[in-house]
């Protein structure tokens, strides 16, 4: 079984993309197996806190059992993560996947989600130097994985689909380019806090939430990240 793993920052077009794999043929999509275990490990508050704790396993060890290397019918697993879900294990596991570092300038990612939550923003949940990290240990390991920028994937989706599915070693199908407005089975207890747009949507499309000004407050969280940002899309499919 191809087991494809999406190691995303938030507010990213990750739930697009889950999306756009659920519409291949004999392929599963899982969507965020180890939420509940981040949230309990670090006590962030997120909208719908409760609900995700109780909606999927806290232990992280009997998710990748069960879920991550579970069996499944399906030729291909492909499982949206988020990086700093997956910065909380041992990371020994990633060598047995193939594995996707999904990144985006994280100056639209970090005014996207000051909207959402309302604590202090860490650099840890916005993960792109844990993005940076993951990627380099990786490589180091002989297990490089694919890196892939959303902002490429709304240039062009269809080149830009293609080439990752290349990368997959998997077929492009022409499906993955749409899908029927509205939320799919497979989604999250939480998608009613986060999925919003997405459930608009019915392909990949800029979203007006991409030109959102920057709050002052925030710039110099950019300024750290912005460097190992650089340095992975430097490296990541361009269209």
């Amino acid at each position: 079984m191809k087991r494809i793993n999406l190691i995303s920052s938030p507010r990213n077009l990750s739930t697009a993309l889950m999306y756009s794999f659920a519409q291949r043929t004999n392929t599963k999509v899982v969507d965020e197996p180890l939420y509940a275990h981040y949230l309990a490990q670090t006590n962030i508050q997120h909208p719908g806190r409760e609900a995700v704790l109780q909606s999927q396993s806290q232990n992280a060890q009997r998710v990748l059992e069960d879920v991550i290397f579970g069996e499944y019918e399906a030729a291909i697993l492909f499982i949206k993560n988020m990086t700093s879900h997956v910065a909380l294990l041992d990371v020994g596991f990633l060598e047995n996947l193939t594995n996707i570092i999904y990144i985006r300038n994280p100056k639209q990612i970090i005014a996207s989600y000051a909207k959402v939550v309302s604590d202090p923003i860490r650099a840890t949940e916005i993960g792109t130097i844990e993005q940076y990290n993951l990627f380099q240990q990786l490589k180091a390991k002989g297990k490089a994985p694919i890196v892939f920028d959303s902002g490429e994937l709304l240039k062009n989706p269809i080149v830009a689909l293609k080439k990752l599915c290349a990368a997959c070693e998997i077929p492009f199908e022409a499906a993955m380019l749409s899908w029927k407005a509205g939320g799919i089975p497979e989604d999250g207890i939480w998608a009613k806090y986060w999925y919003s747009n997405v459930h608009q949507s019915t392909g990949f499309k800029k979203q007006k939430t991409s030109d959102r000004i920057l709050p002052e407050a925030l710039e110099p969280l950019y300024q750290e990240l912005k460097p190992y940002y650089e340095e992975m899309y430097a490296q990541s499919i361009r269209v």
